[in-house]
Order: structure tokens, then sequence, then C-alpha cells
């Protein structure tokens, strides 16, 4: 947890503070842990949201200048050494 906590004020329904206080007793944790717990869900879910590759959409990095015959010359490609100075 982190050192230092910002102290704020948060206005909501008497009906939801309930709910969090109740649930939090059930769970023998404090009701200010909980509304932490849920404003960092939220900023990670809507604010912050983590990035994944399947949510790039594909781009064209140009025309095909040579096409690979077989998966064998693929692999024989990514090893080979090049001579930094060609």
């Amino acid at each position: 947890m982190l050192k230092y906590m910002k102290t704020i004020t948060l206005n909501v329904s008497e009906p939801v503070y309930a709910d969090f206080q109740r649930y939090a007793q059930e769970q023998d944790r404090p009701t200010s842990e909980l509304l932490r717990e849920a404003m960092e869900l939220y900023r990670q879910s809507k604010i912050r949201p983590a990035k994944s590759l399947r949510d790039l959409k594909p781009s064209s990095v140009g025309a095909i200048l040579q096409p690979w015959s077989s998966r064998s010359e693929l692999l024989e490609d990514f090893l080979e050494t090049h001579d930094p100075r060609d």
C-alpha cells in the first residue's frame, strides 16, 4: 500500500454507503479500503485501461519486397547473421 494517501470528501447516497458498510463488515475490512479498491478498479477499466495487442488495428508496412517460399526459408532469414558493414 502507498505510504501517502490523499484525504478526500466523497458524497454518496445513504443506500450506496450502507451497502459498502455492510459488505465491509462482512469482509472484516474498513469501508474506506473497499472504496479505494472500487476507485482503483474504475481507474483501471475506464481511465487507464490496459492496452492489448489484440486491440490494435492491422497496419500496412508497405509492399512485399521478396516473398518467402517456405517456412525454413523464413527461419533461415531470421537466424542469418548480417555483417553491419553491408
